[in-house]
């Protein structure tokens, strides 16, 4: 099993709006894709937020071959929406995991 975590600070002027989107858009249009079996969003704790929150957003996927699919297949337009949609009111960096139990 693969796991890839993009984890986003928003900035607090759109963190409503976005965090709605992802929930009712952005998860469903990634499970849709059929690369994932079970995407889950996260909010960090314990954190500054004085900028804003900050979600991770935790993509589970069969195989490195699917979440290769994924990268190669969709990923580039997912990026594009979110810069349309927020512009410069996000951040996020990318990891890629691997489960071990």
């Amino acid at each position: 099993m693969i796991i890839y975590n993009v984890t986003t600070r928003v900035s607090t002027a759109i963190a409503a709006a976005w965090e709605k989107w992802a929930l009712e858009k952005h998860i469903p249009d990634l499970l849709a894709t059929g690369c994932f079996t079970e995407v889950t969003m996260l909010q960090l704790l314990e954190i500054d937020d004085t900028e804003g929150p900050t979600f991770a957003i935790q993509c589970k996927a069969e195989s490195k071959g699917l979440y290769n699919q994924y990268i190669e297949k969709f990923r580039p337009a997912f990026k594009q929406e979110s810069f349309d949609l927020w512009g410069d009111q996000f951040i996020s960096f990318r990891s890629l995991m691997k489960v071990v139990n």
